[in-house]
Order: C-alpha cells, then structure tokens, then sequence
C-alpha cells in the first residue's frame, strides 16, 4: 500500500486552518504549517496536532520535503513561496488569488509548466451542489440554449474594518480578487470554459481605513473595528483598490448557442442588498435562478411555457452524495478540490479542475478590468 501523500501548508490563518483540514479529509498527511510569527504557527501547529511549524518558508520545504505545498495567504505573498516549491519538485495548491497581477502569475504559470508539477487553483466555489445541479440542467437542456447570466451580490461590509491586506493591491486584495474570482470560475462552470471578451469597471467607495493591532484571522477583522473612530488619535491609511465592480462578460458556450452567452457581474462590496443576491441563467426555452451571492440555494427551474411559474427543484441525491459530507460551504469545496488534486497525483483521477492556467487567466482578466479604458465621452453628443 502506498504511503499518504505529504502536505505542507503555508498561512495560519483561516485559509491555512481550512486547508489542512481539507487535505486530511483528502487522506493526505500534513507535515507541517508557517506563518508569519513563530508564536503564532506553534500555536495553530499545536491545535491542529501537526509536528513541524515555523516562520522560514524554505526551511520548511527542506525539513519536510513535502510532495505538496498547500499556499493560503494573501495573494500578494503567493509568488515567492510558489517559486521555491516547485523549483523542489512540490505540486502546489493555491487559494485565489493566484498573485497579484497578471505578469506574475503568467511567471509562476510558465514555471510549474517548466517543473513539470501539478497545480490546482482554489476558486472553489464552482463545488457548491447547487451549481453542480445547474450545470447538469443546462448540459441536459432545461433552459435550452443558454443565452445570458447575471451574478448580483451586495456584502455591506463594514466601511471600518481595519486596514490589512485586503485594501491593497499589492498584496492581492480588492473584490476582483476575492469575489470575482469565484463567480467566473461558477459561471465557466456551467456554461463553459472559454471566456471571449471582457469589459467592466471599479470603484473604491472606501478610501481609508483605520489602522489597528491585533488582527490575525482574516474572518475574525470585524472584532477589531475601532469603537470611536472619530478619535483624533486613530491612524488611518488609504485603500488603492475596488470594493464594488460590474463586469461585462461573453463566454462561448458547451452547448450550441446562436452567439456567445451574455454574463453581468454586480458586486457592491459596501451596499446594502433589499432582495436575495443571486445567480440566473437565462436560456432560450428557461431560466434556473439560485439564491445565494455562491449559489447557497435553493434552486428554482422555470419553463417558458403558458403557465410558465419559478418552481424550486431539489438537489439531486447522487450530487450531494458525490460531495464530502461537510456543511460548511467553504470547507466542503476546499476538500472536494484537494481530494480531486490528491487523486491526480496519485494517478488516480478522472475529473478536470482548475488548475495555474486558469488562476493566470483569471488574474490577466482583473488586469484588464481595473484598466477600464474602454469609456467614451459621450457628453458633447
């Protein structure tokens, strides 16, 4: 019988904490964990029980000689550790971002393609059952030929939420990043891989943040907002990067379709949602609408037809059981995309993921979008 697969987890944060749990569901062996701080990484190595922690990245990777690097920080902290890992031979696992910027993750691209190592891209959420259900409804033509998309989601996240990485470019935050990513990586999905042509804008509504100690938990950010921030001795720093975005996608089609398939994305990270975010395809004979800004469900089916109503549809059981038996969104497609990946590189696998091609992809699109130079004055017309 052959030995479980190693893992090495870089980031103690929630990704970090979330990715070795998902590579011990995929019956991997985590080997160890690094983080920033020393204190820090003991302490998850400890609550987790995994033997090795520490700060010096590279002398992680000697010490364990993992088979499989799991990266979970910032995009912006992705290239280097991506780099010194598949120079050893590692296969890299990598949350979304997959960097910063297009040039860089073209750079780490082109370098796993040189290794020779398997790469798997974590914009994971195309595994939530209800976008599994959607994709076999328009495979099998309940909606006909799909013709249009809309991703409408509205967070209100709170405007004071301390200043970290989230709100600068450089080290991969902004929307596009963190949110876009998994609605295009849903949308692909479902109506197909091959993305045509993209236009769309951005906007900081936020500006500055205060500046406050203590954070460490990406999920935990909102315990930390200053209770007076108007106190005049508060710290503030400026954002550089979007908080909402409408995005204008054609993607081609698996299906037969007369012409490409229409997509908006509607992101207002800062406003306040009145009705369900959610997730419609629109085909020529229907229309599947999802609720859920990740497509939490349920699910509704309507016919166009004379006495066309919405009709929720459940889950089909074969897909829920296909699917780890976890009910944290998040945490199930993580394992889902580990234990595809563990699979491949035990040569047992048979279904696709995504892999560094589409993280590149992904990032070159983010490029063109916070580029927006498609706007014409029209005002003299």
């Amino acid at each position: 019988m052959s030995r479980k697969k190693t893992v090495l987890v870089y980031g103690t944060g929630f990704a970090g904490k979330g990715h070795a749990q998902a590579f011990r569901d995929a019956s991997a062996e985590v080997v160890g964990i690094v983080g920033r701080t020393g204190s820090m990484a003991k302490q998850v190595a400890d609550e987790l029980a995994i033997a090795y922690s520490g700060t010096d990245w590279l002398a992680a990777l000697q010490h364990c000689q993992p088979d499989i690097v799991s990266i979970a920080t910032p995009g912006g902290a992705h290239v280097e550790p991506i780099k010194q890992a598949m120079e050893l031979g590692c296969h890299v696992f990598c949350d979304k971002p997959l960097t910063e910027s297009g040039e860089t993750a073209q750079a780490i691209y082109d370098l796993s393609l040189k290794c020779g190592v398997k790469t798997a891209f974590a914009a994971s959420f195309r595994y939530m059952p209800e976008i599994m259900h959607a994709k076999r409804l328009v495979a099998n033509g309940a909606i006909g030929m799909p013709t249009e998309v809309e991703c409408v989601s509205h967070f209100n996240l709170d405007k004071y939420i301390p200043f970290g990485w989230s709100h600068t470019a450089a080290a991969g935050g902004g929307r596009l990043n963190n949110n876009f990513t998994h609605l295009l990586s849903i949308v692909t999905s479902v109506i197909g891989e091959k993305i045509l042509s993209i236009s769309g804008e951005v906007r900081d509504d936020m500006g500055v943040a205060p500046v406050v100690e203590g954070v460490h938990n990406f999920m935990e950010r909102r315990n930390f907002i200053p209770d007076d921030v108007n106190d005049p001795a508060l710290e503030w720093k400026k954002t550089d990067v979007e908080w909402s975005y409408t995005v204008l996608a054609q993607i081609e089609a698996e299906r037969e379709t007369k012409q490409p398939v229409s997509v908006l994305f509607k992101h207002g990270g800062l406003t306040p949602r009145f009705s369900d975010d959610h997730i419609t395809f629109h085909g020529s004979e229907g229309s599947i609408y999802i609720k859920g800004h990740y497509g939490a469900g349920p699910l509704y089916l309507w016919k166009q037809q004379s006495d066309a109503k919405w009709q929720e549809i459940p889950l089909p059981q074969d897909i829920a059981a296909s699917l780890p038996p976890i009910a944290d969104d998040t945490q199930r497609s993580w394992t889902h995309l580990a234990t595809l990946f563990v699979k491949d590189i035990e040569g047992e696998g048979s279904e696709a993921y995504q892999t560094f091609a589409e993280g590149c992809r992904y990032q070159k699109i983010i490029d063109v979008i916070r580029g927006h130079q498609n706007w014409r004055d029209v005002s003299k017309l």
